[in-house]
């Protein structure tokens, strides 16, 4: 392929499109696109050959871990929470491509890695319509060795997490369900940032950043108590430091 490399290919498959990373391509090449991976079969947890593994901590039932050419990576399906769940716990409301909530978090998560930000590496996303609604799907590389913020709740973590959530809010990015699971610590200690279905670039006023630091503290009271509350404490005050 001439000039510069796309970030990602879009394939067209019957009622929805794919989009494939096109680092998952060897030596770069859109003719050497291995057929194993670049097919729906990447967003089934049960293709035996994924050796899909259920994400136990926090979401939906609706995240596995999984295993392929592309490496280590997580795999997740999109669901809806709450009261609506029980009218549709997997269909959205189709307002175009680049709306569907799989679509749109691939490109904010390329975006944010292009501005080295520390989020994982999406990989592939689809969705599947019919009618006036769809079904999505999204899988992007797995964080070696890293655990939620809410099994790591340990005072030195508190500046590190504060620091990297300035360093988004400085890049004017939106995390809409800022919370205890999706904030995870790596073996060495490295802050990194998931799931940002709904996440957007947008102005981080004062209130805005207070908003988001209030949505954690929530989280953090809900699974740990005063505990988590101490530990919000020490990071406003790293974050405001």
């Amino acid at each position: 392929m001439n000039g510069r490399l796309k970030p990602w290919i879009d394939i067209s498959v019957a009622q929805g499109c794919l989009r494939f990373a096109t680092s998952l391509m060897p030596d770069g090449e859109e003719g050497g696109a291995d057929p194993k991976v670049f097919n729906g079969l990447l967003f089934d947890p049960n293709n035996p050959l994924l050796h899909a593994q259920a994400v136990q901590k926090g979401g939906r039932q609706s995240a596995w871990f999984v295993q392929g050419p592309f490496g280590s990576a997580v795999l997740r399906h999109y669901r809806r929470g709450g009261w609506v769940a029980k009218i549709s716990a997997d269909r959205y409301f189709w307002q175009g491509p680049q709306a569907t909530r799989s679509m749109a978090e691939f490109a904010i998560l390329h975006k944010m890695m292009c501005l080295g930000l520390p989020v994982p590496e999406p990989l592939a996303a689809g969705y599947w319509r019919r009618g006036l609604s769809y079904r999505a799907a999204l899988v992007v590389a797995r964080i070696e060795n890293a655990a939620p913020l809410a099994m790591q709740l340990q005072p030195e973590n508190a500046a590190r997490v504060a620091s990297v959530l300035k360093q988004f809010h400085d890049a004017n990015v939106w995390h809409a369900d800022l919370n205890a699971f999706n904030i995870l610590l790596d073996s060495s200690g490295k802050v990194w940032l998931i799931d940002f279905d709904r996440g957007r670039f947008r102005s981080m006023s004062a209130s805005l950043r207070r908003r988001n630091l209030l949505r954690l503290r929530r989280s953090l009271l809900k699974v740990a108590g005063s505990q988590g509350d101490i530990f919000w404490q020490a990071l406003s005050n790293a974050y405001y430091a």
